[in-house]
């Protein structure tokens, strides 16, 4: 459980956690038809690996307001110009 939730820390990004996040609930979803293919067997093996890695880098994204390496103002700033 340590990590993905580092790999979410260091990964911390909406969309790519996104994307990693949308791959791997297709990978659990679909498993019974997926496991008849043997090349994705390793694949499959890390299913809920890679759930837990796409789902901590996409909080941790939220939280570090990143979407795509470009900055998504979602909580407003706290610093207030001062004008002197």
């Amino acid at each position: 459980m340590f990590f993905p939730f580092m790999f979410g820390v260091m990964f911390g990004d909406i969309g790519h956690g996104g994307i990693l996040l949308v791959v791997a609930l297709l990978l659990v979803k679909n498993y019974e038809t997926l496991k008849k293919d043997p090349a994705l067997g390793v694949l499959l093996k890390v299913r809920f690996l890679f759930l837990l890695m796409g789902i901590c880098a996409f909080y941790c994204g939220f939280v570090y307001n990143d979407f795509m390496s470009l900055t998504f103002n979602l909580f407003g700033s706290c610093f207030k110009e001062v004008i002197l």
